[in-house]
C-alpha cells in the first residue's frame, strides 16, 4: 500500500477528486456533506492500473482547519496538490504548500481540477510557478470529475509517483501517530493513523504515549483497507483495535510506540525549509509545534546569531521525537505557518549560565539533523548507548562506536573527555589529600562531580581509559578514589603508629587505653586514617575509648583460641589472649560476626569447624 494526502484551497474539489478516483465517500460526517467542505480527515483507497494500492488522506482546505490538515499530512510521504482551474492559486493553496514544504513532503502531483469550466493552462502555469519556487518540479495533470477527463492520466501519474517513493523500513521502531479515535460496539477502542515505518502485529504490546502519561496497551486486531490483517507493513493506513485503554483516554496526537524512545520536553532545532520564514529572533515567544498528528504549544528561545537559525523549544507536553524529525511552527493566532524545523537534539543540556545559549549555538553550528553517533558522543562527552539508539541513531552505528571508544555500565565515553576527566580527578584527589591528609582519597560521588561525569560508574572507566595518557597512580578502592601509593600519613601520626606498633608487637591484645591514645595524639580521625591505610584494626569504632589492635589481631586470636578446649568461656579466652574484658568481649563478638567462632547452647564459644 502507498499513502498520499490531498492538499489545496477549500472547495477546489479535493474530496470530489478522491471520490472519483476511489468510488468511496471520504467525507465521514453528514455535516461535511451538507456544507460541501471537509472539516475532518477522510480516507479512501483505490487500486492503480499496475496493481498497487494507494490510500488517500483527504484533508480540509479551510483556513480554520489547517491544524487538522497538518495532522493528516504529517506522517505521509507524498501529496496530491489540487488547484481549481476556475479559481487558480488561492491563499489556502499557499498555506498548504508552506505546510508541506515545512514538514518535508517534497514529492507530489499537481492536479488542476474543473478543467471543464475553464482552460486549465493559466491556473496550472501559476501553480507550477509557485511549486517551483519551493524547489518542486512536480508533474501536472488537468482533470474534470464531472466529465471524467484526465482521470486515467491521473491514475498513471499516481502510479509513477508512488513507484518512485523510497522504500520504508519495516524493521524500524513503530511510531504511529493517532489521527482518529472511536469506539466500535463489541470491539472497544479503535484508533487510526498512517504507519510510516515499522510493523504492527496482532498481539503486540505497545506503549500509548498520551498527554497524561504512557500506558501499556495490546493490539487486539488490525484492519487495513477495510479488511482484517494479522500484520500491517509500512506505508499504510491502519485501524488498530486496542486492548487495555478506554476511549476517553485516547485522542488525536497520541502515539503508539515500540522500541526505545526519549520523551523530549525541550528540543534544539534548526529553522529551514520555508521561503521567507522569519529570523530566529523575530519569532513570537509562544507558538504551536505540529509534529505527526499532534499540535503542542511551545516557548521559543533563539540560540546564537540569526543566520544560524537555531532555536530551543520548550514543549508543553513531552513528545517521542528523534534527531532529523521534521515539524512545523505555526502561529495559532495569525493562522499561518511560520517555519519548518529540523530536530537536532532531543536531550539538550540546560542553559543556566550567561552566554550558554551562544555556546550551544556554536556546538550545533555543523549539526545537520542527520543522526551521527560520533558527533553526538563528541558533543555530550558521555552518553548511554541505549540513549543514542533512542535518539534515532541506527544500532549498527552505535555498536561500531562502542567498539572504538571506552565504556562501561552501558555508557560510552569520548576519549578526549576521558583524558580531561582523569586529569581533573587527579588534581581533585591531590588537592583533597593536601587539605585533609587524614582522610585520603575522594568518595565516588565526589570523584564523579570533580571529573564532571554523569554517573559514578564512569569513574573506573575514566581511570582505565587514561592509563597511557593520564595519571597512572589513581585506583578505586573501598568506594573511594585514592592514590595507589597511599599519599603518605602526617609525620606525627606515623610516629605515633610506630610507637603503638612496638607496644602491640609484644602484647598484641593489650589495647591502649584512652590516656595512652591521647598521649600519642591519636583521636578518632587519626585512628580512622590509620585503619584506611591498613595500619590498625578498630574493634569498636565510634566508642570511647576505642579498642584498637594490629591488623592481624583476628588471625593471632584464632591461633591462640585453638589451643583451648573445643568449647571455651569468655574467661578462658581472656586469659589465653592475656587481655581484659574490655578487649576480649568485642573481639569475640567480631570473630562471631565474621564467622570464625560460634556460640554454644550453654553460652560458651567454639571455633567454627571444630
Amino acid at each position: 500500500m502507498h499513502v498520499v494526502c490531498t492538499a489545496g484551497h477549500v472547495d477546489h474539489g479535493k474530496s470530489t477528486l478522491v471520490r472519483t478516483l476511489t468510488g468511496m465517500e471520504p467525507d465521514r460526517f453528514a455535516e461535511e456533506r451538507r456544507r460541501g467542505m471537509t472539516i475532518d480527515l477522510g480516507f479512501a483507497w483505490t487500486t492503480l492500473p499496475g496493481g498497487d494500492t494507494v490510500a488517500f488522506v483527504d484533508v480540509p482546505g479551510h483556513e480554520r482547519f489547517v491544524s487538522t490538515m497538518l495532522a493528516g499530512a504529517g506522517p505521509v510521504p507524498a501529496a496530491l496538490f489540487v488547484v481549481a482551474a476556475d479559481e487558480g492559486w488561492m491563499p489556502q493553496s499557499a498555506e498548504h504548500a508552506d505546510a508541506l514544504e515545512a514538514i518535508g513532503v517534497s514529492r507530489g502531483l499537481l492536479v488542476v481540477t474543473r478543467s471543464d469550466l475553464l482552460d486549465p493552462e493559466l491556473a496550472g502555469e501559476d501553480a507550477r510557478a509557485e511549486l517551483a519556487a519551493r524547489g518542486w518540479d512536480w508533474p501536472a495533470v488537468a482533470v474534470s470529475a464531472t466529465t471524467g477527463s484526465g482521470i486515467d492520466a491521473l491514475r498513471s501519474a499516481l502510479e509513477e509517483l508512488v513507484g518512485g517513493l523510497p522504500a520504508p523500513d519495516a524493521g524500524a521502531d513503530v511510531r504511529f501517530w493517532v489521527d482518529r479515535a472511536f469506539t466500535v460496539r463489541g470491539s472497544g477502542t479503535v484508533v487510526t493513523g498512517t504507519l510510516p515505518a515499522g510493523t504492527l502485529r496482532t498481539g503486540d504490546e505497545l506503549e500509548l504515549d498520551t498527554g497524561d502519561g504512557p500506558l501499556t496497551v495490546g493490539v487486539r486486531a488490525l484492519q487495513a483497507l477495510g479488511e482484517p490483517v494479522d500484520e500491517a507493513h509500512p506505508v499504510a493506513r491502519v485501524a488498530v483495535n486496542l486492548r487495555g485503554v478506554p476511549r476517553d483516554r485516547v485522542r488525536r496526537g497520541d502515539v503508539l510506540l515500540s522500541g526505545r524512545w526519549l520523551r523530549a520536553g525541550e528540543i534544539d532545532v534548526r529553522l529551514g525549509g520555508l521561503r521567507g520564514e522569519p529570523a530566529a529572533t523575530d519569532l513570537p515567544t509562544e507558538l504551536t509545534l505540529h509534529a505527526g498528528s499532534v499540535a503542542v504549544p511551545v516557548r521559543v528561545r533563539p540560540l546564537g546569531p540569526d543566520d544560524g537559525g537555531l532555536v530551543r523549544l520548550r514543549l508543553a507536553r513531552p513528545l517521542p521525537l528523534r534527531i532529523g524529525d521534521r515539524a512545523v511552527l505555526r502561529d495559532p493566532g495569525g493562522r499561518r505557518v511560520l517555519a519548518g524545523v529540523t530536530v537536532l537534539d532531543v536531550a539538550p543540556p540546560a542553559l543556566r549560565r550567561r552566554g550558554a545559549a551562544a555556546r550551544r549555538a556554536d556546538d550545533l553550528a555543523d549539526a545537520t539533523g542527520t543522526p551521527d553517533a560520533t558527533a553526538e558522543l563528541t558533543r555530550r562527552g558521555a552518553v548511554r548507548a541505549d540513549d543514542l539508539r533512542a535518539m534515532g541513531i541506527p544500532q549498527p552505528d552505535v555498536d561500531g562506536l562502542a567498539a572504538r571508544v571506552p565504556g562501561g555500565a552501558g555508557w560510552l565515553l569520548d576519549p578526549d573527555r576521558a583524558g580531561a576527566a582523569a586529569r581533573d580527578l587527579a588534581a581533585a584527589v591531590a588537592a583533597h589529600d593536601r587539605t585533609d591528609p587524614l582522610d585520603p582519597g575522594l568518595p565516588l560521588a565526589a570523584a564523579r562531580r570533580a571529573a564532571g561525569l554523569p554517573d559514578s560508574a564512569l569513574v573506573p572507566v575514566v581511570l582505565a581509559a587514561s592509563r597511557d595518557a593520564g595519571p597512572r597512580d589513581l585506583v578505586v578502592d573501598g568506594g573511594r578514589v585514592r592514590s595507589a601509593t597511599g599519599g603518605g600519613l602526617p609525620d606525627a601520626v606515623r610516629a605515633a603508629m610506630d610507637a603503638l606498633h612496638a607496644e602491640l608487637t609484644d602484647t598484641p591484645f593489650a589495647a591502649p587505653d584512652a590516656d595512652r591514645l591521647a598521649a600519642l595524639g591519636l583521636g578518632p580521625r587519626e585512628l580512622a586514617s590509620l585503619e584506611r591505610a591498613g595500619e590498625l584494626l578498630r574493634i569498636t569504632p565510634g566508642t570511647s575509648p576505642e579498642v584498637v589492635l594490629l591488623p592481624d589481631a583476628e588471625d593471632r586470636a584464632v591461633a591462640l583460641l585453638a589451643e583451648l578446649d573445643e568449647e571455651f568461656t569468655l574467661s578462658a579466652a581472656r586469659q589465653a589472649l592475656a587481655t581484659t574484658r574490655r578487649v576480649a568481649v568485642p573481639l569475640l563478638e567480631r570473630l562471631a560476626r565474621n564467622g570464625r567462632t560460634v556460640r554454644t547452647a550453654s553460652g560458651g564459644h567454639r571455633l567454627r569447624g571444630v
